[in-house]
């Protein structure tokens, strides 16, 4: 290769990159200018700036040293009609991207929202995550309408009961000292729910805030078991039910002692609350496939599978075998469960396993002696 043809490219690389160069900046700084503005225009933009950088390379050339007569002439406007091509491809482009975004937004202000089809691949993907996070939101918003309703129901009830022993304490319709005894021992009994259940919307809101708050040490789920089965020993007593522990093997784990003590327990006074009398409830605590297991198992005849998916939604009851008795809560005791094991990392599960069901919580497995 002579040392002319060298120079003439040299000359043109030089040329192009410097006049490329030159209408990138240029480019960029529209961009920017019009950043917040339709997306046709910056489409719009790219494709000008694509274009541009490539008639200015090959118009300098051309004038400048390569072409020249009628062989010019017809490069220049092959050059010119490849350029309006260009642009041309890039309004059609602009404006299939805006009418998409346009039916995209159009889908969005109306309720409930569906996913359109056809979308380009970005935007539908947008699209499809945006239907998820509508669902979502409408589940949550049909479970906090159910729980306004299940607390007002639960909220009614016991205070229609404690105005009516108040009022009869203060007229004197009840004087004899028996009836009073009871009609106090009543009050406070109902007074006692009202505040556990506060406590529990309480606890709960913490959870959905994000708020809740651990205090992690190393502990073992032996002990978790035996002091959750000490505490709900009365209400398994007066209900004719039997309590019994499986938990012999040394399983530690990294949790704060009691919040994992009050999901545990809520679920052994839910199982107790279910078992029929003389019936069992069994609490196991072991390592299964790498994990610290806790299970409690009881005789409630079973959940329906169509309520297998729901036994943890706020304020949720369930039916036939689940029909609440007279000392069933406000249906928050599973959910806020829920919500501290997950606030653990752990995973908490419900199966149908023999005369009744089996609560099942994962938590990771923590290596070492128990401190």
């Amino acid at each position: 290769m002579s040392a002319t043809v060298v120079n003439d490219l040299g000359v043109i690389v030089a040329v192009t990159a410097g006049l490329g160069l030159l209408v990138a900046l240029l480019g960029v700084g529209v961009m920017w200018r019009l950043r917040t503005r339709s997306i046709a225009m910056m489409l719009g933009v790219v494709m000008v700036v694509s274009i541009v950088a490539t008639l200015a390379g090959v118009v300098a050339i051309t004038l400048k040293m390569i072409i020249d007569g009628s062989v010019r002439d017809i490069v220049l406007s092959v050059v010119v009609v490849g350029g309006l091509v260009g642009l041309g491809v890039a309004f059609v482009l602009a404006r299939r991207v805006v009418g998409e975004s346009r039916r995209l937004v159009a889908a969005v202000r109306d309720l409930p929202f569906v996913a359109p089809r056809g979308l380009p691949a970005e935007l539908q993907t947008i699209a499809n995550t945006l239907q998820e996070a509508n669902a979502r939101e409408r589940a949550l918003e049909g479970a906090r309408r159910e729980l306004v309703a299940w607390v007002s129901h639960d909220l009614r009830t016991p205070l229609a009961g404690m105005r009516a022993m108040a009022e009869a304490l203060e007229d004197g319709v009840v004087a004899d000292p028996e009836t009073v005894g009871r009609y106090h021992a009543q009050i406070k009994l109902e007074v006692e729910r009202l505040s556990a259940m506060v406590d529990d919307l309480f606890e709960l809101s913490r959870i959905h805030a994000g708020a809740l708050r651990l205090s992690r040490t190393r502990i073992g789920l032996a002990d978790l078991v035996a002091d959750t089965l000490a505490g709900a020993e009365p209400l398994a007593r007066a209900k004719g039910v039997r309590l019994t522990a499986d938990a012999t093997e040394a399983v530690p784990v990294e949790a704060d002692a009691g919040a994992l003590g009050r999901a545990l327990g809520n679920l052994v006074v839910n199982a107790i609350r279910h078992t029929p009398s003389d019936r069992t409830v069994v609490l196991r605590a072991a390592v299964d496939a790498g994990m610290a297991c806790l299970s409690v198992s009881d005789s409630c005849g079973g959940i329906p599978d169509d309520d297998l998916s729901r036994v943890f939604d706020v304020a949720f009851r369930g039916e036939a075998a689940r029909t609440p008795t007279k000392d069933g809560g406000a249906g928050l005791g599973l959910a806020i469960a829920q919500g501290i094991v997950e606030a653990h990392d752990g995973m908490i599960d419900v199966v149908n396993d023999g005369p009744g069901c089996r609560f099942e919580i994962r938590l990771p497995l923590v290596g070492g002696p128990v401190g």
